[in-house]
């Protein structure tokens, strides 16, 4: 692999942690949100400073032979622990366990951290290699023991990263469940990873040459499982809230019959709310139900029982369930005011309580009912019985 190989994997995380910052900055103290800005800046932070022109530029501007190989190592460990930190945050339960959890995967992998400096320190590595670093230092003493803490803390890691997000995927459904599965399959190529550099430097400890699985197989290995990792935890997270905002839309849309069925008694000369199109939609929907609720108040005198009661009782017999009779019932009403209000506006402000009251009925499915004004026949009936004389 050649140094664009390298960035821009390095690059696509740093536009994610971009994009990530304003969400820190209004949440951050969401230990989520923390961990995915940390996991984002470890991985950038390994592809950039992996690349071999980083490595040489490192030991060129520091003066010490091959001082890139601990400091990537260092932050590959940083970044498996980062991994398990999120997945821990991501999986959710009680705050206390999560933190102590978190705690202990910390320190442990500081200890590995620890270890690969003062195994650096106390090894010899004259000679630079950018990019066989593993294998031509793999009988070199304390330098070896460095090599192998590093593979042997990713690879628990991995493994730990592989069983916990399968578990989990066994457990949830939809797009959480295709993310881990995904999750599952980029640490699965991590373990090719760690397999085909282990294999590599345990042959140099037979006395065999297997380099080129470290040199050539490793870094792309590393790089995919990297790709198809990210997309695992990206995919739940944009799905999620593409369906959430479709949901919201879909909202706005279906109330459109309730709302312009009240909006036609707004007084003339009444101000209203203008929204920006580009208000986003949970603001409209918020914007949409609160006209409505304020066409009810209007329209609370001239509400009749005896119209929803009756409308009730014809859905039931149709065989319609419940939630759908209350619904038919509730639109029935709400036209049977309008055309009242609309025919003669001062008899319909006069009700008694009795009617006012029936806004207190209880919470009422505002996109059940507008879709009944749009497709029951009982309140097209209604409609037709009720609209006044032309």
């Amino acid at each position: 692999m050649s140094g664009p190989d390298y960035y821009i994997p390095a690059a696509a995380m740093a536009v994610a942690l971009v994009c990530k910052l304003p969400a820190l900055r209004a949440n951050g103290r969401d230990p989520l949100l923390r961990s995915v800005f940390v996991l984002l800046l470890l991985g950038g932070s390994v592809f950039t400073f992996a690349a071999p022109p980083t490595i040489a530029a490192v030991n060129r501007w520091t003066g010490v032979p091959n001082v890139s190989a601990p400091l990537v190592y260092c932050l590959m460990t940083a970044f498996s622990a980062s991994c398990l930190v999120l997945m821990f945050n991501w999986r959710g339960g009680p705050a206390e366990e999560i933190r102590r959890t978190s705690q202990r995967w910390i320190a442990g992998y500081s200890v590995v951290i620890a270890a690969i400096v003062v195994l650096f320190a106390l090894g010899d590595a004259p000679v630079e290699r950018l990019r066989d670093f593993d294998t031509y230092y793999a009988n070199t003493p304390y330098i070896r023991l460095m090599i192998t803490a590093y593979l042997l803390a990713h690879n628990a890691a991995v493994l730990m990263m592989v069983s916990m997000c399968w578990r989990w995927s066994l457990r949830v459904g939809g797009w959480l469940r295709a993310g881990l599965v995904i999750i599952v399959a980029g640490y699965t190529i991590s373990l090719a990873y760690d397999a085909s550099k282990m294999s590599a430097v345990a042959a140099r400890w037979l006395g065999h040459d297997l380099d080129y699985l470290s040199t050539y197989l490793a870094p792309p290995l590393a790089a995919f499982a990297a790709l198809v990792s990210s997309v695992g935890f990206v995919l739940p997270l944009v799905c999620q809230r593409v369906s959430d905002s479709w949901r919201t839309w879909s909202t706005y849309r279906r109330l459109g019959a309730l709302w312009h069925e009240v909006q036609s008694t707004v007084p003339r000369g009444t101000p209203c709310v203008r929204m920006s199109w580009w208000s986003p939609a949970a603001i409209r929907v918020i914007q949409r139900e609160s006209d409505i609720h304020d066409g009810f108040l209007r329209l609370g005198p001239a509400f009749d029982r005896h119209h929803r009661d009756t409308a009730y009782e014809r859905a039931r017999a149709s065989g319609a369930d419940e939630e759908t009779a209350r619904a038919v019932a509730d639109a029935a009403m709400v036209v049977a005011a309008v055309r009242a209000a609309t025919a003669a506006p001062e008899e319909a402000g006069s009700g008694d309580e009795e009617r006012v009251a029936l806004l207190a009925d209880g919470p009422r499915d505002l996109v059940r009912i507008s879709h009944a004004l749009r497709h029951s026949p009982l309140v097209a009936a209604v409609r037709r019985q009720e609209a006044p004389a032309g």
